[in-house]
């Protein structure tokens, strides 16, 4: 049987065949702790972060999920000051539910679009 950690890398090699970031339109990877959540633009061509942010710079005492949103939106502000506008979504091999879902809707509503 196979473990948590080992499913969600097979489920991530997968994506990753099928995504791919250029400067034009960067890769947003999600990455989820128990505590934080993080989330980066990747230029995959040249190997490269190009914005990064995560929810330990935001000090609010909200809900993880709230934390979440507030993430996408600062992820997005940061994009669209630096000229990009599209992007493809990498969820990193977790499901599409929770937090993860809760970044890419706070993305969108930032005005980034995927």
């Amino acid at each position: 049987m196979a473990t948590k950690s080992a499913r969600r890398s097979k489920i991530k090699a997968r994506i990753r065949s099928r995504v791919t970031g250029t400067a034009q339109k960067p890769r947003l990877s999600v990455y989820r702790s128990n505590k934080a959540i993080y989330a980066q633009l990747i230029d995959d061509l040249n190997g490269t972060t190009m914005i990064s942010t995560s929810s330990r710079s935001i000090a609010d005492k909200v809900t993880k999920v709230e934390i979440s949103v507030m993430v996408g939106k600062a992820l997005a502000e940061k994009a669209i000051a630096a000229g990009l506008t599209t992007c493809v979504f990498d969820r990193n091999g977790y499901l599409y539910h929770g937090r993860v879902k809760a970044l890419a809707e706070g993305a969108r509503e930032g005005g980034l679009n995927f």
